[in-house]
């Protein structure tokens, strides 16, 4: 009879560690989901101000000394990160810059009606609509300067309003979620601790000190919230494997570095969270007077 008992006992507990090592794997996930979420639209908010191109459109046949001279003056500004030039010929022959014209018109015109130009990436701190007027006064000015093309900074600046805004409505969904999910945590542990109290009040009654029986637990809390930390990271990867494959790739994914930051980020939360909940729940127990251990 008592070895049916000890069975049943077993298999209760076997079966409330497995249950609470997938709910705390799958809170991990939706966190490290959202947190990969988040990044992403920090990034794509960074990436937004970091591609404002600038076309500055020189006069035709200009002598290297006179290109030289222009270019050195559009370096000494400090709006400018990067500059690249960019011939009339590189221009017809870019597959990009084609698609921008309905027709091809190398063969509609006998001629190239393109301008060599060269093309500048601004900082990102010097993004706005002032600045960048500006900008484009003193460059129109120099010797040379035909045309200065410019994207609209007041669409630049609406989508980053936006993506700012969406980023911080994800950082509050992400602390309330935070919240709930260690609330739901700490029921979850507490639960599966709670399977075990006639076990820890039977090492309590033959004399066990209070570290000796704890420490079997912590154990077995710190491979249960490494364990769920691996499953959650394993569902992360494999969710940022399959975005990769269906985005387009114009669309930048965070890289694999920050990937591993958040999967090494969900390990040791899954770690913190088993220990702490667990050394709270048996801690709770122990200090439990034997007659009301059948009450919880």
């Amino acid at each position: 009879m008592s070895t049916t008992s000890d069975k049943r006992m077993r298999r209760t507990v076997r079966r409330s560690y497995v249950i609470s090592t997938v709910s705390i794997a799958l809170v991990l996930f939706i966190l490290g989901a959202v947190s990969y979420v988040t990044l992403s639209a920090i990034k794509a908010a960074e990436s937004l101000r970091e591609r404002v191109v600038v076309s500055v459109e020189i006069v035709d046949d200009l002598d290297k000394e006179a290109k030289r001279a222009i270019l050195k003056q559009i370096k000494e500004r400090d709006e400018v990160v990067s500059v690249d030039f960019m011939s009339k010929q590189d221009k017809l022959g870019d597959v990009e810059f084609r698609r921008q014209f309905e027709l091809d018109i190398d063969q509609i015109l006998d001629h190239n009606p393109l301008r060599d130009s060269f093309e500048l990436t601004l900082a990102k701190e010097s993004i706005d609509e002032g600045s960048v007027r500006e900008f484009v006064g003193y460059v129109s000015s120099i010797e040379g300067v035909v045309y200065v093309a410019v994207p609209p900074i007041e669409v630049v600046d609406q989508m980053h309003q936006r993506l700012a805004t969406i980023i911080i409505a994800l950082m509050v969904f992400l602390g309330v979620l935070l919240i709930i999910s260690l609330l739901l945590l700490n029921n979850t542990i507490r639960l599966a601790i709670y399977a075990k109290r006639y076990l820890i009040n039977t090492m309590k009654l033959v004399g066990a000190t209070k570290w000796y029986i704890m420490r079997p637990f912590l154990r077995s809390a710190l491979v249960q919230g490494a364990l769920a930390g691996l499953v959650a990271g394993a569902m992360i990867w494999g969710l940022c494997y399959a975005l990769g494959r269906v985005m387009p790739a114009e669309v930048e994914l965070l890289n694999e570095m920050a990937v591993l930051v958040i999967i090494g980020g969900l390990v040791l939360l899954g770690v913190i969270i088993t220990l702490v909940f667990s050394a709270g729940a048996v801690n709770k127990y122990v200090n439990m007077k034997t007659n009301k251990i059948h009450l919880y």
